[in-house]
C-alpha cells in the first residue's frame, strides 16, 4: 500500500511539474512583448531615444512627424538637428565624432 502511495504522489508531482513548464512557455511568449517596454537601459531595455511601437497613438504621432521632418528642405533640418543637439547637450547627427 506505502509503495502505490508514493509511486502516485511522484505521478502527481511530475504531472504538475510538467503542467508548470508548459505553462511557462506560453506566457512568456504573451508577457515579452509588453514587459520589454518596462526593462531598464542599464538591463539590456530600449534606449530612451527608441521609436514607439507600431500600432499605438504615439507611433501615429511619430510618424507624421517624421514625414513632416522628410518634406522639410535639408537647410532648416539641419538647423532644427542643431538646436535639438544644443538643448541636450550631445553634438550634432552630422558633426565628425574627436
Amino acid at each position: 500500500m506505502r509503495v502505490g502511495l508514493v509511486r502516485g504522489l511522484r505521478l502527481a508531482c511530475a504531472v504538475v511539474m510538467l503542467g508548470a513548464l508548459t505553462g511557462c512557455g506560453s506566457i512568456n511568449s504573451a508577457l515579452t512583448t509588453g514587459m520589454a517596454d518596462y526593462v531598464p537601459q542599464w538591463a539590456g531595455g530600449l534606449p530612451a531615444d527608441a521609436p514607439p511601437r507600431p500600432g499605438t497613438a504615439r507611433y501615429d504621432a511619430y510618424m507624421k512627424e517624421q514625414e513632416r521632418l522628410r518634406k522639410m528642405p535639408a537647410a532648416e533640418r539641419e538647423k532644427l538637428e542643431a538646436a535639438k543637439a544644443a538643448e541636450t547637450g550631445q553634438p550634432p547627427a552630422g558633426a565628425p565624432a574627436r
